[in-house]
């Protein structure tokens, strides 16, 4: 998706914050759009549909974890990604932003060019050129259900653990390309844990116990691919 095609929705009463931000994210190409409370911004939500909504915590009329709540339960927003913007030191306001169905909180005071550098890591965990059709993906003999998280390997229904089923159907969304070890981590653990190498490694031998020692190739140095037979 390019970056003009993206719709970033930015919720703050500080009028210096909508100014700063907005412009940095402006200069950047995407599209932006600003709210200055939590009901102005779910309705801008709704009409708008962003593919990120940046989100304050404390703010008037309705503050953000309400509104977040409302926009996590709005049809067209189930996908958005949604990070709050909380003061250092909030933990309170952290917790309840990931129980009303935040993805992710950003610390201020925070300058420009690290915010910017933050949304495009966010921005990645958008599907590329997402497609409601390509629930069930039918790569060779395995049949992807990434609706029902189901997997079907000639014919055999196999069940992988969560982790393990969101890695092959990475490597499998585009066959023979090398996805880098920092790509995987990104996409598929994010930012949920600290994890390392190594455990990238085990989960590629599980898979290949399981789906087949020839379907995934080390590329040395860099990382992972699947190889259709």
């Amino acid at each position: 998706m390019k970056k003009k095609d993206i719709r970033i929705l930015l919720v703050d009463d500080e009028p210096d914050i909508l100014e700063i931000v907005s412009y940095n994210l402006s200069s950047e190409g995407y599209q932006v759009f600003t709210a200055k409370n939590g009901v102005e911004g779910v309705a801008k939500a709704k009409k708008k549909l962003p593919h990120l909504i940046i989100l304050d915590v404390m703010m008037p009329e309705m503050d953000g974890i309400e509104a977040c709540e409302i926009m996590r339960s709005t049809s067209g927003l189930e996908n958005t990604i949604i990070t709050f913007l909380t003061a250092r030191g909030e933990d309170y306001s952290q917790v309840a932003g990931f129980d009303a169905g935040a993805d992710d909180y950003i610390t201020k005071p925070i300058k420009p060019k690290v915010l910017v550098s933050k949304v495009k890591a966010l921005l990645r965990r958008l599907k590329e050129d997402a497609d409601p059709q390509e629930d069930i993906v039918k790569v060779g003999n395995i049949v992807i259900n990434r609706e029902e998280y189901k997997i079907v390997n000639n014919g055999k229904e196999i069940v992988l653990p969560r982790k393990e089923f969101e890695l092959l159907a990475l490597l499998t969304s585009k066959p023979s390309k090398v996805f880098k070890r920092e790509v995987i981590l990104d996409k598929v653990w994010g930012n949920e844990v600290v994890v390392g190498g190594r455990t990238i490694d085990v989960h590629i031998r599980k898979l290949r116990e399981k789906i087949g020692e020839n379907h995934f190739k080390t590329v040395k140095g860099v990382g992972y691919k699947f190889v259709l037979q």
